[in-house]
């Protein structure tokens, strides 16, 4: 296959990841003013009102469960942790193709250490340190 195809195959997992956070946001940006411990409130609130006020994108539809769900967590974390696992893997394998056995890819010295045994080697740093934040996720 040709580097832009490898190249695109990232572009589109990293599309599909975007959107599961896009879909976490929009869960989470719902106002839950009003729903007091569980079953509202007695006050006179215009929640419509409250949610522009507060930046809320739509009012929560109810309030046991906007007091009470724990998914919105769940979805973000999965979110985050699906993006970290396909750096993860785009680091892993641009270290693969720009190791000796490969030389498939050069880095930019911007992007690149020096060895300190080697001072003609360039190392992947960058995209070690990549590789290995990712897996704190």
């Amino acid at each position: 296959i040709s580097v832009a195809f490898w190249l695109s195959h990232y572009a589109a997992v990293l599309l599909r990841d975007s959107k599961r956070l896009k879909s976490a946001y929009d869960v989470t940006d719902e106002n839950p003013l009003g729903a007091g411990a569980i079953s509202g409130t007695s006050f006179p609130i215009d929640r419509k009102l409250t949610t522009k006020l507060l930046g809320f994108q739509k009012v929560h539809p109810h309030s046991l469960d906007a007091t009470s769900s724990r998914d919105f967590m769940w979805e973000t974390i999965f979110g985050a942790a699906t993006i970290s696992g396909t750096l993860s893997r785009l680091a892993e394998e641009l270290i693969l193709f720009s190791s000796y056995e490969y030389q498939t890819v050069s880095l930019d010295d911007g992007f690149a250490m020096g060895s300190s045994m080697m001072p003609q080697k360039k190392n992947p740093g960058s995209v070690e340190l990549i590789r290995g934040r990712a897996a704190r996720m």
